[in-house]
């Protein structure tokens, strides 16, 4: 029974991220460039997604993905890039780790454990970079669109694409990703069940704590989506997740993540996870650290991986 509840409050959430296209519109790939990257494949792709007159508009939406050498069908992560303000960077950060994260870069880390990585550009981020973010958010208000909406749209197709290739396993896929990617995670994997493991980076946030400590404007504009939280507060959407593997990593002192909120947090989908005899899917651990990803946390977060996926 609470399968079924989690089932319908997903198709709620759906609901609420405003005007999109349908979810079944013909997804295309346009294969640009081929690279041997010494560890690694990566290709450039560019997907582009078929509409209706009457929907709102898609525009094409570049890529990488990241594969071990050699043929194989390889488990998959769904890399989701952060903010930080640089719009210009985007998916390149799959590749070339922004400066509050480990390094090795994700491709790297990834492919090397044997993992198929996929991360595309957010709306306003690299390729797609050039407007600013706050005109893109009011002009598609203006037409019944969320920026938040459309962004976990496109994530959503992307994951579409990657569950279609050949060389990839769509019963052992993960999403993780850092701040904005590490919400981008969470809202995906609650959304989609065929994300099997789900990783966030410094960015489990409780929506209520962010407002009792005043800091809404931590985050930017693309994140909020109108009469939210008149449905869900940040548990009930992590809840979504279970009964699947689910690692949260956070700073203590991280302002995006105040510790009160990840405690409810904890406490509230911790509870959901135990109805569902899955207690040992569902962890947060917690640094010494501000918005930073450690040695420790990145080793965490690997082992994490290879024990779930």
């Amino acid at each position: 029974m609470l399968l079924k509840e989690l089932q319908a409050r997903r198709e709620e959430l759906y609901s609420l991220m405003g005007r999109l296209p349908g979810r079944n519109n013909p997804i295309h790939c346009k294969v640009v460039s081929v690279e041997d990257k010494g560890n690694f494949i990566l290709e450039c792709l560019i997907l582009t997604i078929e509409t209706s007159a009457d929907e709102p508009r898609c525009e094409p939406i570049p890529a990488y993905f990241a594969r071990p050498k050699g043929d194989g069908v390889f488990p998959a992560v769904l890399f989701n890039h952060s903010h930080g303000g640089m719009y210009e960077v985007g998916k390149d950060e799959l590749l070339n780790p922004a400066s509050y994260m480990y390094r090795p870069s994700y491709a790297e880390a990834l492919t090397a454990k044997g993992y198929a990585v996929l991360c595309i550009d957010q709306w306003c981020f690299g390729e797609r970079s050039g407007r600013e973010e706050a005109n893109t958010y009011k002009e598609m208000l203006w037409k019944g669109e969320y920026m938040w909406g459309r962004m976990v749209y496109d994530n959503l197709r992307g994951l579409d694409y990657l569950c279609s290739r050949d060389d990839v396993d769509a019963s052992r896929i993960a999403t993780m990703g850092m701040s904005m990617g590490s919400t981008m995670a969470w809202w995906t994997a609650a959304l989609d069940e065929r994300i099997k493991v789900c990783v966030d980076i410094c960015c489990l946030t409780d929506f209520d704590a962010l407002i009792h400590r005043d800091h809404l404007n931590y985050h930017s504009i693309y994140y909020y989506i109108p009469s939210l939280l008149l449905h869900f507060s940040s548990p009930q959407i992590n809840a979504l997740i279970a009964p699947r593997a689910h690692l949260g990593t956070v700073g203590i002192y991280d302002g995006l993540t105040p510790q009160e909120g990840v405690d409810r947090i904890e406490r509230e989908v911790g509870e959901v996870y135990a109805q569902l005899d899955a207690s040992d899917k569902f962890s947060i651990l917690r640094y010494p650290l501000g918005h930073r990803e450690s040695a420790e946390m990145r080793g965490d977060i690997m082992q994490f991986l290879e024990k779930h996926l």
